[in-house]
């Protein structure tokens, strides 16, 4: 059994990790602040109830990755094996109007979360970082070669200085490091704010969207158990390693809608914008370093995620109209 710890542990991606850790059977340390909007923070402690009602192997800690001493907590109390690091502020568009908010969590809370795996002699970290670090290099698919020092928004330059930080700590301290570049991560649960979720919502509702650009950028959609199969496979590593992890398979904007379009079996009503600043015109992984290294595979076609986060949305919503009606 190992010992985890998984900052962010109560987020999109978070929850659905330590869920498959715990079924195999590991003890699982979620530390998360639950910021967000009222909404998102009562989403969050949804994701997390059944573990922590049912597993005597599941424990929350709550605190700020800011806060060093909040976050030495688990530190102190866990035999930690090794550290799962999601927790960050997310959002080109959000670190475009708070960079220096990103810049505090996403940097500053990634060192705190360094200097404790070299105290306590945990041997293993993984860091969650972006494809935006990517930027709008012309040489697609990006491979992990690719260069990524030229980042358009404040979130991808944080996202690369905490890889180049990570990188420091190994040859520093000899911490193991494995950093996962994730691409356009959706699913059952994530944010609310994400084009898949934001667009379901208002096609079903029958609100406006807004495309921002001619509606061509693409993007290399990545169901949620993929990406979390991505981090199973590197969680006994060794060294310094880079990993892209993605399904390599980008779609356009205006496909994406077409096909939520079909699912819904209703019709968008679209408003278009310029592309907004920060945001990169196309994302598209090479995976062959993680197939080859790690046996990565992802299974999850886009047509397939999309009804099976589509299935889980209306089976929400109308869970939320059933309590309202009973709250009222």
């Amino acid at each position: 059994m190992g010992h985890y710890l998984v900052t962010g542990g109560a987020g999109f991606i978070g929850s659905h990790l330590s869920e498959r850790l715990i079924k195999e059977g590991h003890r699982i340390i979620c530390f998360d602040d639950f910021s967000g909007l009222a909404t998102s923070y009562n989403h969050k402690w949804d994701n997390i109830k059944s573990m922590l009602d049912n597993h005597s192997q599941y424990r929350l800690v709550q605190g700020d990755i800011r806060e060093k001493g909040y976050l030495e907590i688990p530190f102190e109390q866990e035999s930690i094996d090794v550290v799962i690091h999601l927790a960050a502020k997310t959002g080109v568009r959000p670190s475009v109007q708070d960079p220096v908010l990103h810049c505090k969590v996403n940097i500053i809370g990634t060192v705190h979360i360094l200097q404790l795996c070299v105290k306590y002699h945990v041997k293993n970290l993984i860091f969650a970082s972006s494809s935006s670090i990517y930027g709008n290099n012309p040489f697609i698919p990006f491979s992990e070669e690719t260069k990524a020092d030229l980042p358009l928004s404040p979130y991808a330059a944080t996202k690369k200085a905490g890889e180049n930080m990570c990188y420091a700590y190994h040859k520093l301290y000899g911490l193991n490091v494995v950093c996962l570049r994730l691409f356009t991560v959706y699913g059952p649960r994530q944010r609310k704010e994400m084009a898949i979720s934001l667009f379901t919502r208002q096609i079903y509702n029958d609100e406006k969207i807004t495309i921002f650009g001619d509606g061509e950028n693409t993007r290399d959609y990545t169901y949620v158990d993929d990406i979390v199969d991505g981090f199973v496979r590197v969680l006994d590593h060794e060294g310094y390693k880079i990993y892209n992890i993605a399904s390599s398979n980008p779609i356009s904007l205006s496909t994406l809608i077409a096909l939520i379009e079909e699912k819904l079996e209703k019709k968008a009503k679209v408003d278009h914008s310029p592309m907004q600043p920060g945001e990169v015109n196309h994302t598209y992984a090479d995976i062959t370093k993680a197939t080859i290294k790690l046996g990565y595979s992802p299974k999850i076609s886009i047509e397939e995620g999309l009804t099976g986060y589509i299935d889980w949305y209306l089976n929400d919503e109308l869970k939320r109209s059933k309590s309202k009606i009973l709250g009222g």
